[in-house]
């Protein structure tokens, strides 16, 4: 049995320790930390899923940006336990994430990330949206909430306070 929690600010070190089992050496240095640097993830969002003695299992975290001045939730990073691989802890986590964004009134999420594995989710590849450098253009993907969220929405991507990285 999974239960799925917000995290807390306690849970913060089992997060990252689960980050970095999951993801590279550096990982901090990526564009997408830059967006994140002292800003306050979208605490809701921001989900833990447990198996039944508590272990840490899966996590979501979801960040306020700027693409051409309109709000953006930047979604990740998602990381599964390499033990819980392949019995669909992400897909969860993503999919009550993305439900509880749209019941928050979010439009458009944005991810840096493969096509191929968040097209299930109904992410895209966006036109006209730059990450900082040196994210490959091919892996900025998007998902609107509500119809046309991404219509007319371009630019490069900001941090939520207005900053460029």
């Amino acid at each position: 049995m999974i239960r799925l929690d917000e995290e807390r600010p306690d849970d913060f070190w089992e997060v990252e320790a689960l980050y970095d089992l999951c993801f590279a050496p550096g990982r901090t240095l990526l564009s997408s930390y830059r967006l994140r640097e002292g800003v306050d993830p979208v605490r809701p969002l921001c989900l833990l899923a447990r198996d039944a003695d508590g272990t840490l299992a899966a996590v979501i975290r979801q960040w306020p940006v700027k693409v051409g001045g309109a709000d953006v939730l930047l979604l990740g990073p998602v990381a599964v336990h390499p033990t819980r691989q392949g019995e669909g802890l992400g897909g969860l986590v993503i999919l009550e994430s993305l439900r509880r964004a749209a019941a928050l009134g979010w439009t458009r999420e944005l991810l840096v990330g493969d096509e191929p594995y968040y097209r299930r989710f109904g992410f895209t590849k966006l036109e006209g949206v730059e990450m900082p450098p040196p994210t490959n253009p091919e892996r900025v993907l998007g998902l609107e909430l509500v119809e046309g969220a991404w219509a007319g929405v371009a630019g490069e991507v900001q941090r939520w306070d207005g900053a460029t990285v």
